[in-house]
Order: C-alpha cells, then structure tokens, then sequence
C-alpha cells in the first residue's frame, strides 16, 4: 500500500486528562483499524505535530511497529491536546452574517476562546448558569503544525497546516452581544464551548475549500452548506493571522459557522436535554447532550 495516500485518523482515547494517542488506519474498503501510538508519542500534541509526527506514523504503519488498539467502549476526547491558543474568525460565511443583522466583512474578524473550552466531540455540555441563549456552531478546524510568523504569502500557509477537524463554536448570545462591552469572548468561553473531533484528519487528506458542514438539534436540520461559501479560505485566514500573532504548533483556528444558527431567530435556543450533532464531510460526526450547569 501507498503509505503516503493511506488514510490516516488520529484520535485521543479515554478518560478526561488520561487520554492516550492513537490512529485509525483505513484499510481502503470503507473499515479501519486503531492502533496505539504510546510508543511514539505521549500525545498528539505541538510537539508530536511540529516534529513531523505524522509522517513517523505512516512508517511506523508501514513497518508493523504498532500494535492493534481496541477502542471500544472509551471515551473519545479532542484528538488535539490542550493547544496554547484557540482562534476563532467571525462571520465569515455572507449568510450567517446576513442572520446575524450584520454586513459581510472587509477583513476578518477574529475572537478567541480559552484552552479549557476544549472537549470531546461526545462530552456532555454544561449550559451556563444564567444563560438564556445558548447557540451551535458548525465549523472548520485548522490544526497549526508549524509555527505561523510572518508568513509570505497565501500559498506558503498550507505547508503549516497539520490536519482538520469538526468543531463546535459554542455560544450564549446574551453574553456575546448585549454583556459584551464590545468584545465576543465573554459568550464564548464557558468550559467545555470547543467541542472537536472525533479525528485530525492529515491536511494532505483534505480539501478545505469543499466539504459540507451540517448540524442539527434533536434530529431537526439546522445548518447545511459549504467552506466553498466561506469569504476568507483557510489559506488566506491563516496567511492573514500571521501578520498579527504567531500561530504555535498545535493551535486550532475555528474558522466560522454558515448560516442555521438560532441568533437567526428562526429555531430556539439549547436547552437542558437537547441533542445536538454535528458532521463535517470526510471528517467525522459530533453528538452532544446538554445539562444545566
């Protein structure tokens, strides 16, 4: 088999802060096998990422040096660790900012959740306390792989690029807008408001620019488009933010919802008991069951 073209899905498994590494390992009809990574890495983190880990992986596959995992019945977290930084773009699809009483923007937006926002794709979400307006997401993950600085041009961001992901940009409106005193953080940053995952798919695995986002809520559709209607591709966003911050290996960019969200006015907002799930083509489902903090 072509290592290079072999299918690769790098996936945490277990408890919450016991998470061990691993990858799934398509086997070209449709099936796939786990296999652990402990004795490659302690986690697929910056460092695994920037020091060419997943090539390490694709040989390691190739030579049989790692042993079949059995998964079943563990816990599925972030297939990322805790990154430094969790960077977000806003209205970056003309729809969603057409709900969102806004115009399209000139240039992008950008926001940012903390690091302990991060969860897996399953784990059950905790709605604020005091919170009214609780809202999804859909979106695009960019998982960094190589320090982004100054970058030169739109084309030299992909060689940064490690791989993508489904995320949940998780918000309470209320927070964001209206107690915001100008800023979004405030409505973004409850625990557990980035969900991603299941897996980090390899960037040479991916088009970016066409794959369909969709969500829904208690089985009702909710979002269904395509990163083609974004209006800053992964590319020029990641280009654009190197001119301002250093993009660490490691680091996620969310990069924006397409219009279904319930700031829409259109559905009403999550409560204690809703089911929310969320697929990204290519790059796997979420599903999550929301309490009253």
């Amino acid at each position: 088999m072509d290592l290079k073209r072999q299918a690769l899905k790098f996936v945490r498994l277990g408890p919450v802060g016991a998470e061990r590494p691993a990858v799934i390992a398509e086997d070209g009809s449709g099936g796939g096998k786990t296999y652990d990574l402990t004795p490659l890495t302690a986690d697929v983190d910056g460092a695994f990422l920037a020091a060419g880990g997943v090539d390490e992986v694709r040989r390691a596959l190739g030579e049989g040096r790692l042993r079949e995992l059995d998964a079943a019945g563990l816990r599925v977290g972030s297939p990322v660790a805790r990154p430094s930084a969790v960077v977000c773009v806003g209205m970056n699809y003309a729809a969603h900012a057409a709900e969102s009483g806004a115009e399209p923007p000139k240039v992008p937006i950008i926001f940012f959740k903390t690091p302990n926002t991060v969860a897996g794709p399953e784990d059950e979400v905790s709605i604020p306390r005091n919170s009214t307006k609780t809202d999804w997401e859909v979106e695009l993950g960019v998982v960094i792989g190589k320090r982004a600085s100054y970058l030169s041009s739109v084309e030299d961001a992909a060689s940064h690029i490690a791989g993508y992901l489904v995320a949940n940009d998780l918000s309470e409106r209320t927070f964001q807008i209206e107690d915001s005193g100008g800023q979004w953080s405030k409505g973004k940053c409850a625990p557990g408001f980035a969900p991603l995952g299941p897996w980090l798919v390899p960037a040479d695995e991916v088009d970016p620019d066409n794959l369909r986002l969709r969500s829904w809520v208690n089985g009702e559709a909710r979002q269904d488009s395509s990163t083609a209607d974004m209006i800053f591709p992964v590319r020029y966003l990641i280009h654009h933010l190197s001119q301002y911050m250093a993009l660490e290996p490691g680091d996620v960019v969310l990069t924006g919802t397409p219009q279904g969200v319930a700031l829409s006015g259109k559905f009403p907002y999550l409560k204690a008991g809703d089911v929310l799930e969320l697929e990204i083509e290519g790059l796997g489902r979420q599903r999550q069951t929301f309490a009253q903090a």
